[in-house]
């Protein structure tokens, strides 16, 4: 949570395309805008979609919850 309040303060673009992307994960968390890849080595299991070129949404999926991993930085 802490790298969406350090979105919030300083890039209003990126926190809109965050948004976007973890309302279109809980749709279709393996297909969808953001280029999903399926991460390999010790982060198998987890996602990833891009906010821009230098930022992205990392995540993994339960039965219960979408967990996200990181939006800040690339993994």
């Amino acid at each position: 949570m802490q790298a969406i309040s350090y979105s919030q303060a300083t890039d209003k673009k990126q926190l809109k395309r965050t948004n976007n992307l973890i309302k279109d994960i809980q749709r279709t968390p393996f297909e969808g805008i953001g280029k999903p890849e399926s991460l390999k080595f010790n982060l198998s299991g987890f996602w990833s979609r891009r906010i821009d070129e230098e930022y992205r949404l990392v995540y993994t999926v339960t039965d219960e919850a979408i967990l996200i991993a990181s939006c800040r930085y690339h993994y």
